[in-house]
């Protein structure tokens, strides 16, 4: 048989797979990355030709290049592309890049994925004609990010940006509502397509309980907390310390237990010295057991200011771990508060601390949360969902009608 031509719209099951080429800024570790990596592994290789792009992490952020390539993923990388927001010349360099290898690629698809990537891939991409233009929100910077101008600056590219993009995907309906609510675009221009995980090995973490106790030295008895992330500003971990103050104040045997690096960490662990509980808390760096960590944790604390839908969630929930979290962004679409978990106001260090203590204090009601958060994402943020999902997006958005996958 003929090849199919360029001219020609490919389908499922055509001679010719559909060619899309993937944007993120960097492989860092994080529920992006994650993501990105699922969706290139797991779509159906006869049906979807993929490359992927990426440029490199800023300081102190841990990398899963290393995993990515691992699992047989060679990612294309643009060292000119760095996740900030500014425009240098580095950046004309990695839009010049992008196009260039763009257009040799001739992809039916660009599919775009956090803020700097977003912007540079989404341009290249219409500077090439590629017929499909897609941007992933797996949250956003237009709020709590940085100052008026700079927040104000962002929120007009990103309307610009949206008026150049075939479809927007939104990683919740909170996600979705806030994005229209800024007027990024439209209600009927966004989608919303849950992350997806291989959540089995926090779902089977039980086999691993006590390991990271007995590492850390601490007995049976001793409550521990934990914070899982980057240690950047809009993480919050100074609320999150704040809170453990006041829980150790009325609980002295709580350790807190911080799961991750940045920029902030010297900081951070120089307000635990000041609060006077740095006996008390535990630094481990990034790490890559998370389940052992998870099975071992009484709860898990999420004191950010802002979240698309945090992928530490998710991961507790999934171990069964009951969860403490901030009510912003995404957040409250994983939650339901009383029944899967705990939400507080953002910046609110007594809730915090009142809705961890209620977790310590009450172990019986926290298994039942524990239990009930497991099977809600159990259900809805599995890889296999996630494939499906967006191969259907895809076939749609190329065929221009929706399409059963066979």
């Amino acid at each position: 048989m003929k090849e199919q031509g360029r001219d020609e719209k490919p389908s499922a099951g055509s001679e010719r797979a559909i060619r899309v080429v993937r944007v993120i800024a960097r492989l860092i570790i994080g529920g992006p990355t994650t993501h990105v990596v699922n969706l290139h592994t797991g779509m159906d290789p006869h049906s979807f030709a993929q490359v992927l792009a990426t440029g490199l992490e800023n300081p102190g952020e841990g990398s899963l290049l290393d995993e990515t390539l691992a699992r047989g993923v060679k990612p294309i990388v643009i060292p000119a592309m760095v996740a900030e927001a500014s425009f240098k010349f580095r950046d004309m360099l990695a839009l010049w890049k992008l196009h260039r290898l763009i257009r040799r690629e001739q992809p039916d698809i660009v599919h775009t994925h956090t803020a700097k990537a977003g912007f540079l891939g989404r341009v290249a991409a219409r500077l090439a004609g590629v017929p499909v233009v897609i941007h992933t929100y797996h949250g956003h910077i237009l709020h709590g990010y940085y100052g008026p101008v700079t927040t104000g600056i962002l929120r007009g590219m990103e309307k610009m940006l949206a008026r150049i993009t075939d479809c927007i995907i939104a990683v919740s309906e909170q996600v979705k509502t806030e994005l229209v609510a800024y007027g990024v675009a439209p209600s009927e221009k966004i989608r919303v397509i849950p992350l997806g995980f291989d959540l089995d090995p926090f779902l089977d973490c039980a086999v691993h309980r006590g390991e990271f106790r007995r590492e850390l030295g601490l007995d049976d008895e001793a409550r521990m907390v934990g914070i899982v992330g980057r240690l950047v500003a809009i993480k919050s971990h100074r609320l999150f310390l704040q809170a453990a103050a006041l829980v150790i104040a009325k609980e002295p045997a709580a350790r807190f237990v911080i799961v991750g690096d940045g920029v902030l960490r010297p900081k951070v662990e120089q307000q635990a010295f000041a609060l006077g509980i740095a006996d008390r808390v535990l630094f481990t760096g990034w790490r890559r057991d998370l389940p052992h960590i998870y099975a071992d944790l009484d709860a898990l604390a999420l004191s950010s200011d802002n979240e698309g839908t945090p992928v530490s969630v998710i991961e507790a929930m999934a171990a069964g771990c009951p969860v403490v979290a901030t009510r912003v962004g995404g957040v409250p679409d994983l939650i339901t508060d009383g029944e899967t978990g705990f939400l507080v106001p953002p910046s609110d260090a007594q809730a915090l601390a009142a809705a961890i203590l209620r977790v310590l204090r009450d172990q019986e009601a926290a298994g039942r949360m524990g239990r009930t958060a497991r099977a809600f994402v159990r259900q809805r943020f599995t890889t296999k969902r996630l494939i499906t999902d967006m191969e259907r997006l895809y076939l749609e958005l190329v065929n221009g009608q929706d399409q059963p996958l066979s």
